[in-house]
């Protein structure tokens, strides 16, 4: 299997799926998918920090950000690696208070997963 290939299907297998933009990124530029590698080894691996926590803090970022689909995607990881109902509500709170309802507003689709 090719490193770029390793890298996809590593962070599949953490996070319960592959984004959309890791397979269109390995079918334009192989190598822009290594750098991914990253994101496994360190956001998505258990450190000083577990990884649901470091995955709850990449949600608030993106929910600050107002990318919903990215919401959605730390959500699912969340999920994925651990993280419960409490942990998930707690980091909305923060969202609101850091970020304000927009943010909050930018993971409706995302607490949907919460209700599944």
């Amino acid at each position: 299997m090719a490193e770029h290939e390793k890298v996809v299907k590593d962070i599949e297998d953490k996070m319960g799926f592959a984004p959309n933009i890791l397979h269109t990124l390995k079918e334009i530029d192989p190598n822009f998918v290594k750098k991914y590698r990253r994101c496994h080894d360190k956001l998505l691996s258990d450190g000083a920090m577990p990884a649901k926590y470091k995955i709850l803090m990449a949600l608030a970022v993106v929910a600050s950000k107002q990318c919903e689909a990215c919401t959605v995607s730390q959500m699912k990881s969340a999920l994925k690696n651990g993280a419960t109902a409490e942990e998930i509500m707690e980091t909305m709170e923060v969202i609101s208070i850091t970020s304000g309802a927009p943010a909050v507003a930018a993971c409706r689709e995302a607490l949907k997963l919460l209700q599944e």
